[in-house]
């Protein structure tokens, strides 16, 4: 009997296009896939979130008449001068080496001019970098590339990193195309030779040696910075209560969905947590440790809008911190520049060829021809006044539910589009009061 062919071949879901391609990478090249960027594949996440508003059981505020505050301070538990922010919004660290000189300083600008604080990165502190910025957190990594105590003393507020949402329990890298002469120097390293860095601290190993670390720290700088804890999602609920009793001030907790430099695709895509399903633990430790509100939890990892800023202070975070949003602010993977991002075998839009080097946009290179094509004045302007939109729409949101301060926004002003999401946020599934794993519900 002859067989009738198909009028529409099927491909396999699981060997798609981008599979059979990686199969085919890797059968060829015999080593993995490094790339820039964050988490590709579609994850929980802020969308899947709605807010109720206010209408007869709640009162909306005018937003012509009645004021909504923004402003949020960090580091109040030891520090003797905590960082004072007008808004919420905060610049994650990206290292000088990722990322160009004039990047690094627009970065500054933009958040300077929005009143908000900027992070170092791993690699070091450059002079443009803190001459830029009125609040500048200074990264301690495991790497300890850069670190020397005269910077330490010169920042506004010092950040412990133990991990990071793209690749909790491992290290970065950069690619020895960008290690050019200053970066070199500042990281004491072989110019144009790849560098990897640690995973983890070389002078502890569990969070008892982190308190030991923290008072180093604190004395170092005579108890006057506050001391931030950074953790890629991954656990937690334990993560941020075991950086509360070694002493932090702050909690960063970085979701999956956060960005990096350069490391494998296999660690962007498949570890760690959505950051979705990392704030609402975070929160119950807090609680359960009686310092919710006392630690600030700042929360990052694909944090693009307002309504994302406003999202993720209702489940209990104090501030968020963007890094990718905010190079896109810049300018980067600007469709204006198809033509060149095309040249590099990629296209506006993808964050591949971040880790190379060849940056059109001049902001992830140390080409020194396409570093000068970033203005950092222009370049702070446009952040400043991307900062400046999602603040004036996370307030929007907090006046259309009741609430006279971004801070106040609650669960309880949440629903989930998914079971889904509503598991990992532990808020109900929208019509009905049902929280996944946790309540039956009615109904409503």
């Amino acid at each position: 009997m002859e067989r009738t062919p198909r009028t529409h071949p099927v491909k396999s879901w699981t060997f798609d296009d981008y599979t059979s391609s990686y199969i085919r990478r890797a059968a060829a090249t015999g080593i993995y896939d490094i790339r820039g960027g964050g988490s590709k594949r579609r994850l929980p996440h802020f969308d899947d979130l709605l807010f109720l508003g206010a209408s007869m059981s709640r009162y909306p505020l005018e937003g012509y008449r009645e004021t909504c505050g923004t402003a949020v301070t960090l580091g109040t538990r030891h520090a003797k001068h905590p960082i004072e922010l007008d808004i919420p919004i905060t610049i994650a660290g990206m290292s000088f080496g990722a990322l160009s000189g004039p990047a690094k300083e627009a970065l500054g600008r933009g958040a300077s001019a929005a009143g908000t604080s900027t992070t170092t990165g791993d690699g070091g502190m450059t002079a443009e970098e803190r001459a830029h910025s009125t609040k500048l957190v200074y990264q301690y990594l495991p790497s300890r590339y850069g670190m020397n105590p005269d910077d330490l003393r010169k920042a506004d507020a010092i950040e412990i990193v133990v991990g990071q949402g793209a690749k909790p329990g491992g290290g970065g890298m950069l690619l020895g195309q960008k290690i050019s002469d200053r970066v070199a120097e500042m990281r004491t390293l072989p110019k144009g030779i790849d560098q990897r860095s640690a995973c983890r601290h070389p002078d502890w190993t569990g969070p008892d040696d982190l308190e030991i670390k923290i008072l180093e720290l604190r004395e170092i700088t005579s108890w006057r910075v506050p001391i931030f804890v950074k953790v890629g999602g991954a656990r937690p609920f334990f993560d941020t209560t075991l950086a509360v009793k070694a002493g932090a001030d702050v909690v960063v907790l970085d979701g999956m969905q956060g960005g990096t430099a350069a490391t494998q695709d296999v660690f962007i895509e498949h570890v760690g947590l959505p950051t979705l399903a990392c704030i609402r633990p975070a929160v119950q430790a807090l609680q359960d440790l009686d310092v919710h509100r006392e630690v600030q939890l700042v929360v990052s990892g694909g944090v693009r809008t307002g309504a994302d800023v406003a999202k993720a202070l209702a489940l209990g975070a104090d501030a968020v911190s963007i890094g990718s949003a905010a190079l896109i602010a810049l300018g980067d993977n600007d469709p204006a520049l198809e033509e060149e991002y095309r040249k590099l075998g990629t296209t506006a839009g993808a964050y591949d060829d971040w880790h190379e080097g060849n940056d059109p946009a001049g902001i992830t290179t140390q080409d020194p021809v396409l570093a000068a094509r970033l203005d950092p004045i222009q370049a702070g302007r446009r952040l400043t006044n991307y900062l400046k939109v999602m603040t004036l729409e996370a307030q929007t949101i907090a006046r259309a539910n009741g609430k006279s301060h971004v801070l106040n926004l609650e669960p309880e002003d949440l629903c989930a589009l998914t079971v889904e999401a509503a598991a990992m946020a532990g808020v109900p599934l929208a019509g009905t009061s049902w929280i996944p794993g946790t309540t039956h519900g009615d109904d409503i």
